[in-house]
């Protein structure tokens, strides 16, 4: 048996991990505040992420593989090269669906994880299985590795992309879903080898690398522009909110009007505002203000945190400051105002902290941002 040489265009190389980038970026981006909408749209947010994400993984493998130069002409099964798409769309969709639908705890995230990193691996090893007139020859350590590659790669992203689904988590998220397709396709790649099939016919069902690349590079930018265009923009939702609050935190100090002794009339109608409403089933319904634990940003919308479930509110987190300018409610972390009535402990770390609230299981904890520190234990006398 002899093994064909193999080489690789690192041009095509390079443009396979922006074509996975993009497709992370936009899947992780459409989902970013998912899980406050209401059943219709959480589904249809699901089936946009898992379209531009599993075609991603499936593009990035099909770019670095029109890169792969060997000495004799290949080309793809048409089918095959379909059914591996649909596999990568499927898996991606079911982690998303526990990411979104389920309680977000350890275990979930790292069984979606490992579901994202099998598909990764499935669609790889699917798409080489349509390579026609080559036959691939792989080693057993190769397939280990890449399994193993594959599962803490993917897994790790999950942990990042949801920790707290900021834009530095999407961004975290993004890099890390980069990596991971990229990383498994080139360590799978690194374990196997190709051997020419002699007299070989060729099939009728077949793609040349010419008609499979414009395909390919069309189909991702396609399906990832559009589907980023109609969600909500990560970039601009947090300027507007950061640049906001640090123009109230410098100029206005907001929070020192719960120790104002006489209100104006203004803040004594504040006071007096004891409802806050949230979308559910497409109803509105109203929350009163002692019932939140917890407020937190979601881009133009916030959710609300009570005793056991969460709510999603059309209000961004610079119209509820300035509605609960009265209430008492305490700003911890650009993202999240926490009403100090419920907070049962306080965890300091080295440089920021947590607050608890163990009557609440809707949520596990609030952070406390090192710029935030100081005043938010000012605020429960902790000196």
């Amino acid at each position: 048996m002899q093994v064909l040489e193999m080489s690789h265009n690192h041009l095509l190389i390079s443009a396979s991990l922006i074509v996975a980038m993009m497709a992370g970026f936009t899947g992780l981006s459409v989902m970013q505040g998912a899980s406050s909408l209401n059943l219709v749209e959480r589904k249809r947010a699901v089936i946009m992420a898992a379209i531009t994400m599993g075609t991603g993984i499936w593009s990035m493998h099909f770019v670095a593989m029109l890169g792969m130069k060997l000495p004799v002409p290949f080309f793809y099964d048409a089918l095959i090269t379909l059914a591996s798409a649909l596999v990568a769309i499927l898996v991606v969709g079911i982690a998303l669906l526990i990411m979104h639908f389920m309680p977000r705890t350890t275990q979930s995230k790292t069984i979606a994880g490992i579901i994202v990193g099998s598909g990764i691996l499935a669609m790889h090893y699917l798409g080489m299985y349509g390579i026609q007139l080559v036959s691939p020859i792989y080693s057993g350590l190769g397939i280990v590795i890449a399994i193993a590659t594959s599962i803490v790669l993917s897994t790790t992203m999950i942990f990042i992309a949801y920790k707290e689904r900021e834009n530095r988590n999407i961004i975290g998220g993004t890099i890390l879903f980069g990596i991971a397709v990229f990383m498994v396709h080139f360590v799978a790649m690194a374990g196997t080898d190709f051997k020419e099939i002699s007299n070989a016919p060729i099939p009728d069902l077949r793609l040349s690398n010419e008609v499979l690349a414009l395909g390919v590079a069309v189909a991702s930018f396609v399906i990832s522009g559009a589907f980023l265009l109609m969600s909500v923009s990560l970039l601009p939702s947090d300027m507007k909110v950061d640049l906001g609050e640090e123009n109230v935190t410098e100029n206005t100090e907001p929070d020192q009007s719960v120790q104002i002794t006489e209100p104006t009339p203004t803040t004594q109608v504040e006071k007096n505002w004891v409802q806050i409403p949230y979308e559910k089933n497409n109803q509105t319904h109203f929350i009163k203000v002692d019932q939140i634990a917890a407020i937190r940003a979601e881009g133009h919308y916030t959710v609300l945190y009570s005793a056991d479930e969460k709510h999603f509110c059309p209000w961004n987190i610079s119209e509820m400051k300035k509605r609960l300018s009265g209430e008492g409610f305490l700003q911890t972390h650009r993202s999240y105002l926490v009403n100090p009535r419920h907070i049962s402990s306080f965890e300091r770390t080295k440089d920021n902290g947590y607050l608890l609230f163990s009557q609440f299981s809707s949520f596990e904890k609030v952070p406390v941002s090192r710029s935030k520190l100081n005043e938010v234990r000012k605020e429960l006398d902790l000196g």
